[in-house]
């Protein structure tokens, strides 16, 4: 017989889990003193919420659950941001927290919160496990859910004392869940109402969202738009679904995208949308849109289809099945006029007025092109949130690599546990993290957790000492008063990378850009630039 704890060890090393992010506390202790027993490499964040943001960035760049752990009471509600935010963007994570005693539940004793009652909101689902011989049924499930369907996270909640109860150890081989039955494959019909509709399409559009990167359906997009010539625009959790050079990718569309790609929805008859919730963002006026072109709405999660946009076709499914569903229809059409329409919309938004010089400042969006530019092609670039996020977006150029920023919940402060979790992950992949100076503060103690595990970590912030998307709204709302925006006292940023001892570096011109972003890339370990951007800079 083995204890709970043993147990749940066990149940890591049978999903194949060689990495946890976590941070310890009483209430998990017994867990803890089983997995430093085991072979499982345990990384320790500086904080509990930067614990589940790191595992949303290996899960993403391993398309597989990754594991975050806490203790009870201020532990699990730490780790609650990072939960919603892997569920706004459909990131299948196992998080594991600690747990007071099963008879003292419901007491209020010392750090005891109703962990599954809080975050049931913004969990795919949860466990409070009250006997461990339930916990090898219970560790399957939460693998299974997380990872099939709508990927999201799942909270398994343990008791202390669970954790030291014994049992006999048996790990089932797969799970059975009644009214669990997620749908893979598109069903026949619909499949070929979709390919139908494209045929009799004068301009048809797929509208590439994050769920098509989820389900790791980048080569069946490439192969159903260059099969039937078909034009894509995607979302902003999207971008990277077709290379950035591909001739019928039109960028990313909604309120901070291209004009070339807005317009494209607006002109066209049949959009395709593939893996995204249309949400304000992404579509402002979804009535005029329903009322111009026929919509085909393609999602894993029949929930999301029609729920912001009315759809004319739904079709349940994973994205990468469906494509090949479709190509097997071969749905060709005669679409060169709307193609040269696109290609010309393209080329005049690819040639804009060239911004006046800024003295002391760097261009962040001509930085960011030259960047991504100079990144290797397959690197992964982690984007936080705020104008670097628009200006990240909209210049960045995604080749065969992957853009990770999270979309859906919006979290600062994201970026650089996240690219920590990607490089552990990917350890032979480049991985570059781009964030703001606001957000910089919110993670930088994570520089420690770097450093002690080994894991390299190149990181820009974008300084303006202003937290610049919330001034703009502000700007443009609120009669220009500017409230609680300025960030004055903030830290020497050279000051913070000597202290963790990551080399670093300072530009305040586009002269200086090109070579420090050579050394930036160059360098063996991790990595600290930091570019100076006007206080005004706007998002454009």
């Amino acid at each position: 017989m083995i204890s709970g704890a043993q147990a749940m060890v066990k149940c890591l090393e049978a999903e194949g889990i060689s990495v946890v992010f976590g941070y310890p506390g009483a209430a998990i202790c017994p867990f803890y003193d089983c997995l430093g027993q085991s072979s499982i490499r345990h990384i320790l964040t500086r904080n509990e919420q930067n614990a589940g943001h790191a595992a949303s960035g290996y899960a993403r760049v391993t398309g597989k659950p990754a594991v975050c752990v806490a203790t009870s009471g201020p532990g699990a509600t730490n780790l609650f941001t990072a939960i919603a935010t892997a569920y706004a963007d459909s990131i299948p994570l196992v998080a594991i927290t600690g747990q007071v005693e099963t008879g003292l539940l419901g007491r209020d004793v010392f750090q005891e919160v109703d962990t599954t009652g809080a975050a049931e909101p913004f969990t795919k689902y949860s466990y409070l496990v009250g006997d461990a011989s339930d916990i090898p049924r219970v560790f399957k499930e939460a693998f299974y859910i997380a990872s099939t369907g709508r990927r999201g996270p799942v909270l398994i909640d343990m008791p202390v004392d669970v954790q030291r109860q014994l049992i006999n150890f048996r790990y089932p081989q797969e799970a059975s869940i009644r009214g669990y039955k997620p749908r893979f494959r598109g069903h026949a019909v619909q499949v070929k109402r979709v390919a139908e509709a494209i045929r009799a399409a004068k301009r048809p559009l797929l509208c590439v969202g994050g769920g098509a990167i989820a389900a790791g359906a980048q080569k069946q997009v490439r192969a159903l738009c260059e099969a039937v010539s078909l034009p894509a625009v995607s979302t902003l959790m999207g971008i990277g679904a077709l290379p950035a050079g591909h001739p019928l990718y039109f960028g990313m569309l909604g309120q901070s995208g291209g004009c070339a790609a807005n317009e494209a929805v607006a002109e066209s008859d049949l959009l395709i949308i593939l893996g995204a919730r249309a949400d304000n963002r992404a579509m402002a006026k979804p009535d005029q849109i329903e009322a111009a072109t026929a919509v085909v709405h393609i999602d894993i999660d029949a929930a999301e289809i029609g729920k912001n946009l009315g759809t004319t076709i739904p079709l349940v499914g994973d994205a990468a099945a469906v494509l090949e569903q479709l190509l097997e229809q071969s749905p060709c059409g005669e679409w060169g006029k709307w193609l040269e329409w696109l290609r010309a919309r393209r080329a005049r938004e690819a040639a804009p007025a060239a911004a006046p010089p800024r003295a002391g400042c760097v261009d962040p969006e001509a930085f960011v092109r030259l960047l991504s530019a100079k990144m290797e092609p397959d690197a992964i670039y982690v984007s936080d949130v705020g104008q670097n996020q628009i200006w990240s977006a909209k210049n960045c150029a995604v080749r065969d690599g992957l853009f990770l920023t999270t979309g859906g919940m919006g979290t600062m402060g994201y970026a650089l546990p996240a690219a920590l979790g990607a490089k552990l992950a990917c350890p032979g992949r480049q991985v570059v993290a781009v964030c703001g100076d606001g957000a910089f503060q919110m993670a930088m103690m994570e520089l420690a957790t770097a450093n002690q595990h080994g894991v390299p970590v190149k990181l820009v912030v974008m300084r303006n000492d202003m937290l610049g998307m919330v001034r703009e709204i502000q700007q443009r709302e609120y009669r220009g008063r500017e409230t609680a925006v300025a960030l004055a006292g903030g830290p020497e940023i050279g000051g913070i990378a000597g202290a963790y001892g990551v080399p670093f570096d300072r530009i305040d011109s586009m002269e200086e850009a090109g070579a420090a972003v050579e050394r930036f890339l160059a360098a063996d370990g991790s990595y600290i630039l930091e570019c100076v951007v006007d206080p005004r800079e706007e998002t454009r």
